[in-house]
């Protein structure tokens, strides 16, 4: 073999290698190219369910939207339903008490022995008793339900306790006890309709169970929070009733010779808890049998706010020296026979002029075109027909040449009514309505709108 054949061979097995070279490059590019392909099918295929996966959740998201929409439609509606009955159950519940405590006036001013007049004020304390368990049960019901919700707001402490001890003192002298106070300047966190219930009722406990010494209410801070503290000299707690205490109709024994003061309902304490759970505070209790007990409620301290006005609530007044109604001209507009009965009857005996009505056209009559104009108007809210006293007291309002004072006597004692009362400019009387009480206010009202 010539040189150069052999430089021909290897020339051929270079091109060989060569070629094989590039086949295997070719084939190793192909193999990857399916690869990507194989790989390209996969993902798609994986996207697709995915995709199926999203929509498929996006759709039962939707009817899952869809349900709790429904459901939350269905629940503001059994509120709206709760918030009716509760008001309905209020006025209906309470009317017929407000005209058997008008009523039983006219008949203790009926009775000429005094045994009599004796039996006819065990039947208004009776139907005192009645009213605060009516009420407080009414009460209890609409915390529960939810149908009560607070309006929080920075409250002032001192005029709170001021009101309140106006109101109790009489009951803690009549006894004997001393009735103190010594609170910070301060404001807290919360409802001041609810708050003050709180509060009105542990103090009322704490002079029910003390039989000598006294109460006191005073605050401390602590950190961020204001502790409101009633402590009494009573009987004190043992400390395995300290949680039962809170249970509804739980009474403790009262010190002795105390029953003319009452033995209490045993719901005071059950309504403080609800009171103060709603409003985000906390209640505890520390107790010494034989000592007495320290209630505490505890809440978030607040800066006052910008413009403070005195959120002391306007009690009736005491009756006046001249407080005589003869000759008054009165419309009542009512629509429960009961207690308009009863209305008539404590009308004449006090010799006022009067007219009824019972829904808004009744009342437009009465006016008989301006020629009548009363120098008071008791209205109750709920009238026939539907309709509202506030709604037909506007009407009133509107057409008469002067502005009559109003009492606006209702069993409804929700919030937004008795906003809507003073904006009116009316004074909002909860029913069941003592007869001395309606005449003082009736008597304060006409005085000063000379």
């Amino acid at each position: 073999m010539s040189l150069s054949d052999i430089d021909d061979v290897i020339r051929l097995q270079k091109i060989n290698a060569a070629l094989v070279d590039r086949v295997e490059q070719a084939m190793d590019q192909q193999r990857n190219a399916f690869s990507l392909f194989q790989t390209a099918i996969s993902l798609e295929g994986q996207v697709r369910r995915r995709t199926d996966e999203l929509t498929s959740t996006l759709r039962t998201l939707e009817e899952t939207n869809i349900e709790l929409a429904r459901q939350k439609d269905i629940s503001e509606g059994a509120n709206r339903s709760k918030t009716q009955f509760l008001a309905a159950a209020s006025h209906d519940i309470l009317q017929p008490l407000n005209a058997a405590q008008l009523t039983i006036s006219s008949l203790y001013d009926l009775q000429v022995s005094e045994q009599a007049r004796l039996m006819v004020n065990q039947v208004e304390r009776s139907l005192d008793t009645m009213n605060e368990l009516l009420r407080t049960l009414l009460d209890i019901s609409k915390l529960d339900a939810g149908v009560t919700t607070p309006r929080f707001a920075s409250v002032p402490i001192p005029p709170i306790l001021a009101s309140l001890l106006s109101d109790l003192r009489p009951i803690a002298e009549k006894k004997g006890l001393r009735l103190r106070v010594a609170v910070t300047n301060d404001c807290v966190y919360t409802d001041r309709l609810m708050l003050r219930r709180a509060l009105q009722n542990l103090i009322t406990n704490a002079i029910r169970y003390t039989d000598r010494g006294g109460v006191l209410i005073g605050t401390r801070r602590r950190g961020d929070d204001i502790s409101i503290e009633v402590i009494d000299t009573g009987a004190g707690i043992h400390e395995d009733q300290l949680e039962m205490i809170f249970e509804e109709f739980h009474r403790g024994p009262l010190p002795q010779g105390d029953a003319e003061h009452g033995t209490g309902l045993g719901l005071g304490l059950a309504i403080v808890r609800r009171l103060v759970t709603a409003l985000n505070h906390k209640v505890s209790v520390r107790s010494v049998p034989g000592k007495g007990s320290v209630f505490r409620i505890r809440a978030k301290r607040t800066d006052a706010p910008p413009s403070l006005v005195s959120t002391v609530p306007v009690s009736v007044p005491s009756p006046a020296a001249n407080a005589n109604l003869a000759g008054k001209k009165i419309l009542v507009i009512e629509n429960d026979p009961a207690v308009l009965e009863a209305m008539e009857g404590l009308l004449a005996k006090w010799g006022c002029h009067y007219r009824i009505a019972r829904s808004t056209p009744q009342a437009l009559e009465a006016l008989e075109g301006m020629t009548w104009l009363p120098d008071l108007i008791i209205a109750d809210h709920h009238l026939d027909f539907g309709h509202l006293g506030t709604d037909t007291l506007e009407r009133l309002f509107d057409v008469m040449p002067l502005r009559v004072p109003t009492i606006l006597a209702t069993a409804d004692s929700s919030q937004t009514l008795v906003e809507h009362a003073k904006h009116l400019g009316v004074e909002h009387l909860p029913k069941p309505v003592k007869p001395a009480q309606l005449r003082a206010l009736a008597t304060h009202l006409i005085n000063s709108n000379k």
